[in-house]
This record gives C-alpha cells, structure tokens and sequence, in this order.
C-alpha cells in the first residue's frame, strides 16, 4: 500500500463539459523497520482481500512513500486541507486522520455513522462524515463519505486512503448501517457528471529516490502521453473471491521455459499492495528455478545469489492473447536499494513473493505496485474490465 512530475490536462470529448483529471502521486521517505516487514504486510493484506470477500477524464500527479507505496493529495472541506493519501484499489471507503487530523469546516456532515475497515495487517475506525472532497482544481466532489479515523494502525507517514475499489467492498464497514454501501469517490464524480466514466488510469514508475513525485493517476478516462501501445483489455474475472475485487484471469505464466502458472487462474491487481505475489506452490516453482534462491528470515524477501543474477530469465505472464513480461531487472530490488528495505548490501533481492496459502482457492495471484511500475494500468468500471499499456 513514486516522485512526480505534475501532469495538468484538461480534455474535450466531443462537445462533452467533462473533464479528465490526472493528480500527482507523492513519494515520502521510509526505511529500515518499515520496509523489510513488506512481504508480510503484503501477505496479511492479501489474506484479509481474499476472506473478506464472504465529463472528460483529470490526471493529477502520485507521489511514493519510500519504495512502497504511492500517494495523492486530496483535499476535505470548504475551505480544503489537504491529505496526503494512498491510493488503493483494493479497498473502498476513503477516510484522513492518520497523520493529520481531519479539519471539519461548514460542509463537514456527520451521518450518525461509525465506520471500521480492516486492511490486513493496518486499519482504522472512527466516524463518518459526508464532506466536500478536491480531487483536482476542476473536480471537486460534494456529499462525499469521509471516515474521520480516531483509533488506527499501519499507517505510518501517510494521512489515509482514497478508496478507489468496486462500491460492494464498502458493504459491512458501517455500523449501525451494516448492510449500506457506500459510494465511492468514482462513483460520485461520476453522478455528479464531473467525469464521464468510471475509469482510473494509474501510471507508476520506477525510481532511484525515496521521495519522488514521478506518478499520476486519471479519474475518469486514461491519459495517452504516459503510455506507448495500445492498451490490452481483459475482462473481470467470474471466480470468487477474486471477482470481488479488480479480478482477472492469467492464462498462464512462465519463468523462461519454466511453468509457474501452468494453467489458467484468477487474481486481483491491486495498487496498494507493494509487490508480485503467487501462491505458495507457484511460488515455490519461480524459486526452485533460481539456483540458490531462498526466503531470507530478516526481511522476509527472496533472497537471489548474485552468482545467479546474470543467469536469470524474464518471468512471462500471458494473459489472453497478451505476453507481459517482467525483465530481470523489473525482478529485482535495485542494489542501491537494498539497505532501504532492511536488506544486507551484499545480497539481491526479489520483488517476487509468496501470498501465504497454496493455489486453487480463488486467488492465485496479486499484481501490485512493482508490477504497475512497468505497466500502465486501466481500472475500467465502466465495461468491467482492467487493461495494460506499455510505458
């Protein structure tokens, strides 16, 4: 759960009003303790996702926090504060307070609510208001719910989240109103007709620093100058549980000549999980095909000798007609990074990890921010599908 240049854009569809945000993403700097206990957040998070499951478009740009996680300003209130979110497409509710506490002003409302989301290991209660929510200078949402978080956990360096997944998922995070879904920030810009559909593009990058504005994420449409092909579209997967989040289907992967997916499997793309996960048996099929590759017990990562980095092989998923590979290099922590992640300068390390249960319980995989830092990625609300581009 990046740096960034500053992408304003304002596109005309036709004789459309709507407009196409894109905001920036921020990265803030985390190391040591925060980083090296990644791949068991990712995996406690991935848990909770899988049990839980009983006008135009405007791109602003996304900021990282340290190698893990990328942000957006977002602004509450009339006149705004501004938070400095996560964005998260696994879960739903939007809500500040962690690090700077939410400011009502005179279009906070509260709704008699409290609300409670758990993330894995994180999560954060409090009550709910509806509130005015800046998104971008030209998308400014009204009635938007806010959960105003008293008490949370795992949230360090961050205000909250901006909640960007399917509405269901806010279902039972309320109380006394436990069956009541809750719009989400889409799905209100969209009924407001500030944008014209619910579509998030989400552009990452890989970076050499720890606080680097170098993202950006469309609300309501794609943005073409951060991706160079045609996007490859999939449609959401049918399978339970994954179907109840941004699920799709792999037909297959490979680590060179190697199965790792041998057949065809549901999973989620998340951005606001760190890194590429498989289940356990699947994983375990990557790591025997790396000579001398290991579990490291201190940080919980693949540990990959450096006598087998030049002898790695690119890991191949093949989805529908499409091949997306991951190079050697999008495999691997970069070196200088190591000591970042609570790593031992004189290992490599792998952004490949294991989700924590075997395969053929409707999750087999989760593609997460490192992931998304080679592909630009389409979250299509509107056709119910994801799509990938080229950067």
């Amino acid at each position: 759960m990046r740096s960034l240049v500053t992408f304003t854009a304002a596109l005309l569809w036709g004789t459309s009003a709507y407009a196409v945000v894109s905001v920036p993403l921020t990265r803030l700097q985390l190391s040591g303790e925060y980083l090296k206990g990644s791949p068991y957040a990712d995996r406690a998070r991935v848990a909770h996702l899988k049990n839980r499951a009983a006008g135009g478009a405007v791109t602003v740009p996304a900021t990282s926090l340290g190698y893990v996680q990328y942000t957006t300003s977002v602004g509450i209130g009339d006149p705004p504060t501004y938070y400095n979110l996560v964005i998260d497409t696994g879960s739903s509710n939007t809500f500040c307070g962690a690090g700077t506490k939410y400011v009502r002003t005179n279009t906070s409302i509260p709704t008699g609510q409290n609300v409670n989301v758990t993330y894995g290991r994180g999560y954060f209660a409090g009550v709910e208001y509806l509130d005015q929510v800046t998104l971008a200078p030209n998308l400014i949402i009204k009635n938007q719910s806010i959960g105003d978080a008293l008490s949370y956990a795992y949230f360090a360096g961050v205000d909250g989240i901006i909640g960007v997944g399917p509405t269901a998922l806010t279902q039972g995070t309320l109380y006394p109103s436990v069956d009541m879904e809750i719009p989400t920030v889409m799905d209100n810009a969209v009924a407001q007709h500030l944008i014209e559909c619910n579509i998030l593009g989400v552009y990452f990058a890989p970076t050499d620093s720890t606080n680097d504005t170098n993202g950006a994420i469309t609300y309501g449409g794609v943005d073409s100058s951060l991706y160079v092909s045609s996007v490859m579209y999939t449609p959401l997967t049918t399978t339970y549980p994954a179907s109840n989040f941004w699920g799709i289907n792999v037909t297959y992967a490979t680590y060179g000549s190697t199965f790792v997916i041998p057949q065809s499997t549901a999973g989620i793309v998340d951005t606001g999980t760190t890194l590429v996960l498989f289940a356990d048996d699947l994983f375990a099929t990557y790591m025997a095909a790396i000579p001398g590759a290991q579990l490291d017990n201190t940080t919980g990562l693949l540990e990959i000798p450096w006598s087998s980095v030049p002898e790695m092989e690119p890991l191949t998923l093949i989805i529908d007609t499409h091949y997306l590979v991951m190079d050697v290099a999008a495999q691997l922590i970069p070196s200088e990074q190591t000591t970042a992640w609570g790593g031992d300068p004189s290992k490599r390390y792998s952004i490949i990890n294991k989700l924590g249960y075997n395969s053929g319980q409707g999750l087999d995989f989760l593609l997460g921010q490192k992931f998304m830092e080679r592909y630009y990625a389409v979250f299509d609300g509107r056709n119910n599908r994801v799509g990938f581009a080229y950067t």
